[in-house]
């Protein structure tokens, strides 16, 4: 997947370096107050944004503490862990101070917490209720997304999750769909009931023509062999559109 930096972020220049120590180094802070010694005290959810990163960045540059190149890197994506989570690592390495291993730290670390809010999609255990349950499960894992990608969730007859899986990924505004890879997968996890869903990067949630044409080809073709289309969702950061709540499927 080709790196993208996204458009919006402002001038990296105004964030970085050069502008002073404001504060002295970690080890000369009281131990309460370190990253570190506070998450043992208190608990992870005690510290704020920039200390989490700065655990992750570990050491900061000749003019800021990891503290403070940990803030700087938060107000290049506007303090907003879903613009963070969008970063590549060419972008963080602009900060100096960070590095290849440090980036990768960073980025390891936000790609865990989107899988962790994405586990049920691997559990035999989840069953999905509503469409509302399907996006909760699917927008952490495309949200983030600067390409279209089309995703499937295979379901048994219960709406128990099966499986899921990705089956085409393109460009910024549209991807092919295969239906013959979308049911050669549903067969192999003996789903009766599929479930659609696919991001829009530009945030507009309205389906295109294309993409009611296709689900609707893909709802006559599951019919022959009695797979039902349960929905088709379409994610984005700004939340989630269903073609069958909207009384287009």
């Amino acid at each position: 997947m080709m790196e993208v930096t996204p458009a919006f972020l402002p001038p990296i220049s105004k964030y970085l370096a050069g502008t002073g120590r404001s504060l002295p180094p970690i080890r000369e802070w009281a131990e309460d107050d370190r990253p570190r010694e506070k998450l043992l005290c208190k608990g992870p959810r005690a510290l704020s944004h920039a200390e989490l990163l700065a655990i992750l960045i570990n050491s900061g540059n000749k003019d800021q503490s990891a503290v403070e190149l940990a803030q700087s890197i938060l107000l290049s994506c506007g303090n907003d862990l879903a613009e963070l989570g969008r970063l590549g690592p060419h972008h963080l390495k602009q900060f100096p101070g960070i590095g290849e291993a440090k980036a990768v730290t960073v980025l390891a670390a936000l790609e865990l917490a989107r899988r962790k809010q994405t586990a049920g999609l691997a559990s035999n255990r989840t069953v999905l209720y509503s469409s509302a349950d399907a996006a909760a499960l699917l927008k952490p894992l495309l949200e983030d997304e600067q390409q279209e990608s089309f995703y499937a969730i295979y379901l048994n007859h219960a709406n128990k999750v099966l499986g899921y899986g990705c089956i085409s990924s393109g460009g910024r505004t549209s991807t092919t769909v295969d239906p013959r890879l979308v049911f050669e997968a549903a067969l192999l996890h003996r789903a009766t009931r599929l479930l659609l869903c696919h991001n829009h990067p530009s945030g507009n949630l309205r389906p295109s023509h294309a993409d009611i044409a296709m689900t609707h080809r893909l709802k006559e073709a599951g019919r022959l062999l009695d797979i039902e289309i349960m929905d088709h969702l379409i994610v984005a950061d700004t939340g989630y559109f269903s073609l069958r709540e909207d009384g287009l499927l």
